[in-house]
């Protein structure tokens, strides 16, 4: 039920995502999902979820191999497709909150965190700022991959140098640190 969630948030958009709808793709009544999910909260929570894992799943798969601003390059590249392809379980993950550690919800952000944190084992960044790194990078590369869903970039410009641009930037940056 969380897979077809998913698939359609991504299909119509996730504010647009509701139990009906859900119901109505899958083929049953509104009142059966209740026997999958608790409502409209608990599925975005577990596309959420499932989100935030098949995420550290594609930047853990693309970073196996590579290192220092290599590393940054595919983890930034994997993510971005991730979230052109899912723009709305991605769009679930934004302002969700575990309700503890043991939540799924915090145990695949971990996974996501600890995937972009092996990015920045390839640069020399004092413990006291790996907090920071990590908010830059992941505001870099949210920041773009959402623009680019919502097709924000209307310059001429072709998008994928634009993102190389990104890259060698956020590169640069880190290595100056």
């Amino acid at each position: 039920m969380v897979a077809a969630g998913a698939a359609l948030a991504d299909e119509v958009g996730l504010a647009q995502l509701t139990m009906g709808l859900l119901a109505q793709r899958v083929g049953v009544r509104s009142p059966s999902l209740y026997k999958h999910v608790g409502g409209q909260e608990d599925l975005n929570r577990r596309i959420a979820t499932l989100a935030l894992n098949e995420a550290a799943d594609a930047v853990d798969g693309a970073v196996q191999g590579y290192s220092g601003g290599d590393t940054l390059a595919v983890a930034a590249r994997a993510f971005r497709t991730f979230v052109l392809q899912h723009p709305g379980r991605y769009a679930a993950t934004i302002g969700m909150e575990p309700s503890g550690s043991d939540d799924p919800l915090a145990i695949a952000g971990q996974r996501l965190f600890d995937s972009f944190m092996a990015v920045l084992h390839g640069y020399e960044i004092a413990e006291s700022d790996v907090d920071h790194a990590l908010r830059t990078l992941r505001s870099l590369c949210h920041g773009f991959a959402t623009l680019q869903a919502a097709n924000a970039f209307q310059r001429s410009a072709d998008i994928d140098k634009s993102f190389d641009w990104l890259i060698a930037f956020a590169d640069r940056g880190l290595r100056a640190m």
